[in-house]
């Protein structure tokens, strides 16, 4: 087929499709390691790690994401439990008030990226705040580079809060240096927040480097505001993510890590876990 032939069959076949969109449109889903942020399954992980991670493990998931809450366990002992249980840990959650005092910890837990999942609640409400933790977030990531690491930032939705025509997480992407500063994109806080994760990933492109899978319930409002009346959490397929297009486009742009994770929601959490991976399971199959 030559290149006009080619434009025509994508023409007739794609609609008003973009050519720019063609290489998503054709890309497929390629079987990837699925992982679960353990903050999913707190309340078993912070009473018996042990065994939260082996449940983990028989489920089917390869990776887990740690949390805070966990590191009362010393880094070399927490790595232990988790590659014994055929897992492996490539990122970490880490508090912005305490980070500083991590790097060390992380280095020897082995993750390749410490992220900060969120900033204090003083930070949120003005340009400033987020120029301030921009600043922070590139003395982070220069000290994680010099450690062997990458730096990055989990979103919620405040974020998108408007600060004259720029919103939060403009002022972070902006003024974080893209080299130092990566970012792990919350699929539900993006939609709750009224943005699609689609268009996020094709804008910010291999930027984001980890992804958080959580689908969002039907009917609620959208907000930019963090409160209980923001949380529509379900199960991963269950929601009204379009999930063949998020992971499709992830995969194109160089998402490396999946994470599945759920605050809370209807079911217990390790049912809530295997509903996401076998949903995940038959999307791999499917393509």
């Amino acid at each position: 087929m030559n290149r006009r032939d080619f434009l025509q069959f994508t023409a007739a076949g794609l609609g008003t499709l973009a050519l720019s969109d063609l290489s998503f449109a054709f890309a497929g889903i390629k079987p990837f390691p699925v992982g679960v942020q353990l903050y999913t399954v707190r309340q078993q992980a912070e009473s018996d790690l042990q065994a939260t991670l082996a449940h983990i493990a028989m489920i089917g998931y390869n990776e887990v994401e740690t949390y805070w809450n966990v590191y009362t366990h010393p880094a070399d002992k927490l790595r232990k439990m988790i590659v014994d249980n055929g897992l492996t840990v490539p990122s970490g959650h880490f508090d912005y008030d305490g980070l500083a005092t991590k790097f060390d910890y992380a280095k020897e837990l082995g993750v390749q990226y410490m992220v900060c999942p969120m900033l204090p609640k003083d930070m949120w409400t003005s340009a400033d705040g987020f120029k301030k933790a921009a600043a922070q977030f590139n003395k982070w990531g220069e000290q994680a580079k010099s450690m062997g690491m990458q730096f990055g930032f989990h979103n919620h939705n405040y974020e998108f809060q408007k600060f004259g025509n720029q919103t939060g997480f403009d002022i972070l992407t902006t003024e974080a240096d893209p080299k130092l500063v990566c970012l792990e994109m919350d699929c539900y806080w993006i939609t709750q927040s009224g943005n699609d994760p689609v268009a996020m990933l094709k804008k910010y492109g291999n930027r984001i480097q980890l992804v958080h899978l959580k689908d969002r319930k039907a009917g609620f409002p959208t907000t930019q505001m963090l409160a209980p009346d923001a949380e529509h959490f379900t199960e991963v397929g269950s929601g009204t993510i379009n999930w063949k297009a998020v992971i499709e486009t992830a995969q194109q742009t160089g998402v490396k890590h999946f994470f599945v994770e759920r605050d809370n929601g209807d079911l217990p959490p390790f049912e809530s876990l295997r509903v996401s991976y076998d949903y995940l399971s038959k999307l791999m199959k499917n393509g």
